[in-house]
């Protein structure tokens, strides 16, 4: 049975989600963040830690961005088969939502219309949109500003299947390494391993949507994210990089068949203000 939705609908909720992202971290995230402020044994990093749940608590109550880079909107659309928009062009829709959203929030404008002659956009358009077609008749939306100072510190590796779960590791870890403080830790390092450069970095960029909470259903992908998160928090990074064990809130790692003669890894890192909403409609 075709569901007819409205493109105006796509803008209405994407317009609100990206005000939304950029004032408030989702629980899991919150919850994370307490958590490691109670199991943080350097002073200062802990006093850190409680001075970023002060600034989320302030955020929240003020309506103010948790940081003042509002990010450049990536946008995840899973489109049930069963679905039919209507009203006009999708791209365009989504693009109005983000352009409302930014401008009737009062969020920092961060695009440039092109990478070379950087001229602002002053609406934060174009987003990033991925699209995904799925079973039913339902779309969800998943709207996630992402600040450039972690994803500057982001990497792609292509090993080679000699290199194995070591390479893998070890390429993790260089990225993070790399990243010190630039990355406005405690990060959550987002992880995609396999396809090809490209899928690899989608699903990086995904991995980083993922609840913290909610480990990868793959056994030996879940006991990676473990292994990767406690070798991690053993660099002394710490919080704001001055020192202390949450360098990281998570580890998540999403994978996908590859070809025989490669091994892609990406490695997406965020800070601790990792922001997304997600909505069904």
């Amino acid at each position: 049975m075709i569901r007819s939705i409205h493109v105006d609908k796509l803008t209405e909720n994407i317009k609100e989600m990206c005000i939304e992202a950029n004032h408030f971290l989702t629980e899991d995230m919150r919850g994370c963040l307490k958590e490691a402020a109670e199991m943080e044994n350097s002073d200062l990093g802990k006093q850190i830690l409680d001075q970023l749940q002060e600034n989320l608590k302030i955020a929240g109550e003020d309506m103010i961005p948790i940081c003042q880079d509002t990010g450049m909107a990536v946008i995840f659309l899973k489109v049930g088969q069963e679905v039919h928009f209507e009203g006009g062009s999708v791209e365009e829709a989504v693009n109005e939502g983000v352009r409302q959203g930014y401008v009737e929030g009062f969020l920092r404008k961060s695009v440039v219309k092109d990478p070379l002659i950087r001229e602002n956009t002053k609406d934060n358009t174009p987003a990033v949109i991925h699209y995904a077609i799925v079973h039913g008749d339902q779309v969800e939306i998943t709207v996630a500003p992402k600040g450039f100072g972690s994803e500057n510190m982001s990497r792609i590796f292509m090993l080679k299947p000699a290199d194995g779960i070591e390479g893998v590791k070890q390429a993790i870890l260089t990225a993070v390494k790399d990243a010190g403080p630039n990355a406005c830790p405690p990060m959550v390092v987002g992880v995609g391993i396999g396809g090809t450069f490209e899928k690899a970095a989608c699903m990086a960029k995904e991995a980083l949507t993922r609840n913290v909470k909610q480990a990868s259903s793959i056994p030996y992908v879940r006991e990676l994210e473990e292994e990767m998160l406690e070798k991690i928090n053993h660099l002394g990074i710490g919080p704001g990089g001055l020192g202390g064990k949450t360098t990281a809130l998570a580890v998540n790692i999403n994978t996908y068949p590859t070809h025989i003669a490669g091994l892609p890894v990406a490695v997406n890192i965020c800070c601790h203000v990792n922001r997304h909403a997600v909505r069904v409609i």
